[in-house]
């Protein structure tokens, strides 16, 4: 896909690092633009490096083209501003991944919500469940306009058991609603809206962990579970190829069964492990499968 105007657009917030890289090179493998968004330019923030130029380099590695889209998300004007660029310098927008998240410090002392500091919940509600709003917020009419598009907002089973600090579920639980609920509102225009339950990721930060003897948030004996940062980008790619998101709208998936219904595997060749059997279904399916108020299963 050598021609720029026929590249498909997409913007990946929290791009810098983990998740967000290896989504933005996914995509990029698939031939898209793709904005990259993070705080970071040129100086890595935070312990794990990683920056949204470097993240840009490597899409255009990959085969697509990588666009440094520096946002703070917690800034509802300089969201705004990422989209009236996009929408001025591509007039569309396929895609928006929606994957800004502040992973707190995990040295954080642990304890019940009330001895552990507020910030968290800023870091993981601000920065992540309304960031996501935001960035929806501003998508939305680009989307509309030409009656197409997805939002897709990484999220995971913490939304529906409890998990790590409480802020965490419930920053989990609103991704999962969120997507459904603007799906309700977004059908009309042809413009879908899903949430993401990955596996055990393999970031930076994960696999540090397992080399000290600890994962965060799993154990060893889950490892078939680990899924490539690039594994979810693949996944978004083949639902933007089969051109079917409608048919999703709402729903909420582990990315693994998605994949097996679209015929992807990770970046080393595996289809890896549903964790459905350690958390059961998702709470949200698509909103065309709904039968008047209720919501079940969103397996495929």
């Amino acid at each position: 896909m050598s021609s720029m105007k026929n590249r498909p657009v997409a913007v990946v917030t929290g791009a810098s690092r983990g998740l967000g890289r290896g989504i933005a090179i996914a995509l990029g493998e698939a031939g898209f633009t793709v904005y990259c968004t993070g705080r970071s330019d040129r100086q890595a923030v935070g312990p794990w490096g990683g920056t949204v130029r470097d993240t840009a380099e490597l899409v255009d590695q990959a085969g697509g083209k990588g666009i440094v889209a520096i946002c703070d998300h917690l800034d509802d004007f300089k969201t705004e501003a990422l989209f009236k660029r996009v929408d001025a310098e591509q007039g569309r927008l396929d895609l928006l991944v929606n994957n800004a998240f502040a992973m707190p410090d995990w040295a954080v002392p642990d304890g019940n919500f009330w001895e552990r500091p507020l910030s968290l919940w800023r870091d993981m509600i601000d920065v992540g469940l309304r960031s996501s709003y935001a960035a929806s917020h501003f998508a939305a009419p680009i989307m509309v306009r030409q009656r197409c598009g997805l939002i897709a907002n990484t999220s995971g089973p913490g939304g529906k058991i409890y998990r790590h600090a409480l802020p965490y579920g419930v920053g989990k639980a609103g991704q999962d609603k969120l997507a459904h609920d603007m799906a309700h509102e977004l059908r009309p225009f042809d413009v879908a809206a899903i949430s993401l339950w990955p596996g055990l990721i393999g970031t930076e930060r994960t696999l540090a962990g397992i080399a000290a003897g600890g994962v965060v948030g799993d154990n060893a004996g889950n490892l078939p579970h680990i899924e490539t940062p690039f594994f979810i980008g693949r996944v978004l790619a083949a639902i933007h190829a089969a051109g079917d998101a409608m048919t999703l709208s709402g729903g909420t998936f582990y990315s693994t069964e998605l994949a097996s219904r679209y015929g992807v595997t990770d970046a080393d060749g595996r289809l890896p492990e549903s964790r459905r059997p350690l958390f059961g279904a998702p709470l949200y399916q698509p909103i065309s499968c709904e039968v008047g108020e209720a919501v079940h299963d969103s397996g495929v």
